[in-house]
């Protein structure tokens, strides 16, 4: 598959010397995209799966604002595995699982390749700023591997920024997709209307969508 846009520490921000790398994004994201999670993850109990978990950073979070929750990290980039590990050291919360490396855009993904037991049917996946920095497959695979691994009732939780009816919902999102673009002809934000085939095509549905700061959006898919 294609890599995907920026591979975090390769930026210019310094690189912890245990691996951790900092996003300047989850600073300004992390509270509002877990005041939506926590409407649905909240008192739940169970696993949720991270797909493209990045620097690790919300995953950290998100375990220490769900304690009854198991999360399982995942990444490509073998920098952002270090980081993960990292920082799930650094925080040293019982609830998270180390990292896995896994490739959405492989249709036949597990939550736990390298596990002897990976975890049982998923109470969720969550999945920032991912499918409109990778191919249109990395989405079908995210997608095929929700339908599968998710249980009756499991959420897809969809982070970052998304077109409505073939329409960019900011100007500065219609700049970013054009960069997108002109750097990688796969990439590109990605039509809500397209994520709903996509979903229907595999069992799942568009259960909610939330606005979020920076013109981006969560989206939720659930498993029936």
């Amino acid at each position: 598959m294609a890599g995907y846009v920026a591979e975090f520490g390769k930026n210019g921000r310094p690189v912890e010397a245990d691996g951790r790398l900092d996003a300047a994004a989850f600073h300004r994201n992390h509270q509002p995209i877990w005041a939506v999670l926590k409407d649905y993850l909240a008192g739940q109990s169970g696993d949720v799966l991270e797909a493209g978990s990045g620097t690790g950073q919300h995953v950290v979070y998100f375990a220490g604002q769900a304690p009854d929750i198991t999360w399982w990290p995942s990444d490509l980039h073998a920098a952002h595995l270090r980081s993960i590990e990292a920082w799930r050291a650094d925080a040293g919360l019982a609830n998270i699982q180390p990292p896995q490396p896994i490739d959405l855009s492989d249709p036949a993904w597990s939550p736990a390749p390298s596990a002897a037991k990976g975890p049982d049917k998923l109470l969720a996946i969550f999945c920032a700023n991912v499918i409109h920095i990778a191919p249109w497959r990395v989405a079908e695979g995210l997608f095929a591997g929700a339908a599968r691994h998710l249980r009756t009732g499991g959420k897809l939780f969809l982070y970052g920024p998304f077109k409505r009816g073939g329409k960019h919902t900011a100007l500065s999102n219609a700049v970013f997709d054009t960069s997108l673009r002109e750097r990688d002809a796969e990439w590109g934000v990605r039509d809500i209307v397209d994520l709903e085939k996509l979903a229907e095509s595999v069992g799942l549905k568009l259960a909610g969508s939330f606005d979020m700061p920076a013109n981006n959006m969560i989206l939720v898919f659930a498993r029936d």
